[in-house]
């Protein structure tokens, strides 16, 4: 008679005492990702520069059963971002989440715009991780950095230099923070949505032309939702990803195959 193998054990996506960081946190994809992970048993800080929204956001989370503070920081900072993770114990999931967007031609970016953008996509995320990782290090607590990029990190589109600027800068940053961690027990990963519908992205799709271009990129044939992205984020947060570092999930629906 045959023994009967020994069945493998599916890793959990619990996240049970374990803290949590989503910065841009008060709507959109930061909010989504704040809500799966406190749903997933971690206790969340939302952080954004938005007082009201991010403190309305926590209390629901809480309300529906999650462990989440809210935590007025500029990202933007780097003294505000230092002095906030000095004073706490050491996340074990960073999502690394705040940017933003110009979208126009090459030749009518300015040197505002630049830094704009720059300024907040890469550097802030850059020195985020960083202090994050500074604190982890120290406390010796191995987790998981995710960091918000963009399919627009793998291709390139018009109008979107600047955004393609630094979510390409993203992608390259964080497959060397992924060798810089791994000895520390500490994965690095970028989620790369296609365009979801959000407050901040809204008023663009409101052009008919526009979207109707985005939606012949899209093999799936419709625009992404915040929660397309809850299970990715989740994913990457706990164990079942527990060896992946240095890649991209990227949840495009076909943009990037063709």
């Amino acid at each position: 008679m045959t023994e009967r193998p020994v069945l493998p054990t599916t890793p959990s996506f619990r996240l049970d005492g374990r803290r949590a960081l989503v910065t841009g946190a008060g709507r959109g994809i930061g909010l989504a990702m704040a809500a799966a992970l406190a749903d997933a048993g971690a206790a969340v800080t939302l952080a954004a520069r938005s007082a009201d929204e991010i403190a309305a956001a926590a209390a629901a989370i809480r309300d529906a059963g999650g462990a989440a503070e809210a935590v007025v920081l500029d990202v933007a900072d780097h003294a505000a971002v230092a002095a906030f993770f000095a004073g706490r114990p050491a996340f074990h999931v960073l999502v690394n989440n705040a940017g933003t967007n110009r979208p126009m031609p090459m030749w009518q970016v300015g040197e505002a715009d630049y830094d704009a953008v720059m300024d907040l996509n890469v550097k802030a995320a850059f020195f985020v991780a960083q202090a994050c990782v500074q604190a982890m290090i120290a406390q010796g607590v191995r987790g998981s950095l995710i960091h918000i990029g963009s399919q627009m990190g793998h291709v390139g589109g018009p109008n979107r230099s600047l955004y393609c600027a630094s979510k390409w800068a993203l992608e390259g940053m964080n497959k060397a923070f992924a060798l810089d961690l791994a000895p520390h027990g500490i994965r690095s990963n970028t989620i790369a949505p296609t365009f979801i519908e959000t407050p901040m992205t809204r008023p663009f799709f409101a052009d008919e032309s526009f979207r109707a271009s985005v939606l012949g990129k899209i093999k799936l044939g419709r625009l992404g939702t915040v929660e397309d992205l809850m299970g990715a984020v989740l994913f990457l947060a706990g164990d079942a990803s527990a060896l992946m570092t240095g890649t991209s999930l990227v949840v495009d629906g076909g943009w990037t195959a063709d």
